[in-house]
């Protein structure tokens, strides 16, 4: 399995791979389910091998490291997923 930075680099870099509508899915400790988010609301920092970040609904800066993206989706369709 492709480790999940790989993944987004892919996407973010291979104009070809990254035609589409991508989301991940990422446990919420608090909520205790997977939130999907739309990979255009991910933050990533270059060389940050560890975290990202999004804007919630309340527009606070959430900080999500990377073993807690369980999924995702292109276009609907999961392409990745790491075991619960």
């Amino acid at each position: 399995m492709m480790p999940i930075y790989e993944l987004l680099c892919k996407i973010c870099w291979n104009s070809e791979f990254g035609k589409g509508f991508f989301e991940i899915g990422y446990f919420d400790r608090i909520e205790q389910k997977i939130i999907r988010v739309s990979l255009e609301k991910i933050i990533l920092e270059k060389g940050n091998h560890a975290t990202f970040q999004l804007m919630d609904a309340n527009d606070e800066l959430l900080t999500i490291p990377f073993h807690r993206v369980r999924e995702v989706y292109k276009n609907g369709e999961l392409i990745w997923n790491r075991p619960h």
